[in-house]
């Protein structure tokens, strides 16, 4: 892990945060991603956002990752709303998008899929193009 902990924009994590407390899922594979996405901000360090290191994931960055699945390039992490799996929108909510989520680029993250504990390595962070109004 390139910082000691993970880093989380101040208004990211009230957003983030009130996520997690309005879903819920039957399946096994989202409940785990949530309930360590949750324990994972307990422990990270929440900072103003203009305080944020570029080179960290946060809502609206365009990543670039290295999956098992192989390269993938310029998905852009997004709130659920929005997400758009043609225009390369990924939800926070998914498997990938709460495990990228304060993380830094060259960071590598475990976590669980589907088809189980996979590795991904994040190769680049982009700066986000946060809209307007976030929210």
């Amino acid at each position: 892990m390139k910082y000691e902990k993970l880093i989380i924009a101040k208004s990211e994590n009230n957003l983030i945060r009130d996520l997690l407390n309005k879903v819920y899922s039957k399946d096994a594979v989202h409940q785990n991603c949530y309930k360590r996405l949750r324990e994972e901000l307990m422990n990270a360090d929440i900072v103003d956002d203009t305080m944020v290191p570029h080179d960290v994931v946060r809502l609206y960055s365009f990543i670039d990752v290295l999956t098992p699945f192989g390269y993938i390039d310029g998905y852009q992490l997004v709130l659920p709303r929005e997400s758009n799996q043609l225009e390369k929108k990924l939800s926070i909510l998914t498997p990938m998008g709460s495990a990228l989520i304060g993380y830094a680029e060259g960071d590598e993250v475990l976590w669980s899929f589907p088809k189980g504990e996979k590795m991904i390595t994040i190769k680049g962070v982009h700066a986000p193009k946060v809209p307007s109004k976030m929210g």
